[in-house]
């Protein structure tokens, strides 16, 4: 008698689609991993390629504290400043020393067109902390996979 209902429930497993496609989120952990491994290796053009044609949304913000030190000697320092994805690929791609972003407490939200990634970092080049603080980037869903259409971070020194 079991063996009745075992078997439709069995051929109905085996008839079900397999979803083969990845998850938003496993997805854009992979570019997250590519930006990484890009960055370390001073490849510019693989790092272009995460990022969503024609997009220049950039901002640096330093952290009060990093700011306060920066006004004590030079009091109109700007507390933000906005730059460009091509100023970044080109320190990438012309720095001699090691770069390495670390990045913790990874967060994603995503509906699936749209993401948004929020974490902490440390940036460090030889080894050494140069900056650290928050980041987010906002990524869209594109025919070639998810790409960062802007970025947006915090640097305290």
């Amino acid at each position: 008698m079991k063996l009745k209902f075992l078997v439709p429930v069995l051929a109905l497993a085996f008839a079900l689609p397999c979803s083969a496609t990845e998850s938003p989120k496993a997805e854009i952990n992979k570019v997250i991993a590519r930006f990484q491994s890009s960055l370390k290796k001073h490849d510019a053009e693989a790092l272009g390629r995460l990022f969503v044609s024609g997009s220049d949304a950039w901002v640096t913000t330093l952290g009060d504290t990093t700011l306060k030190t920066m006004r004590d000697k030079h009091p109109t320092a700007p507390r933000y400043k906005v730059g460009t994805r091509k100023s970044f690929l080109d320190f990438v791609s012309s720095n001699s020393s090691d770069i390495d972003e670390e990045f913790h407490d990874v967060r994603i939200d995503t509906d699936g067109s749209i993401a948004s990634v929020y974490f902490t970092f440390e940036f460090l080049m030889d080894g050494k902390v140069q900056n650290r603080g928050a980041e987010t980037w906002q990524l869209v869903k594109t025919d070639d996979g998810w790409k960062i259409a802007a970025m947006l971070y915090s640097s305290n020194f």
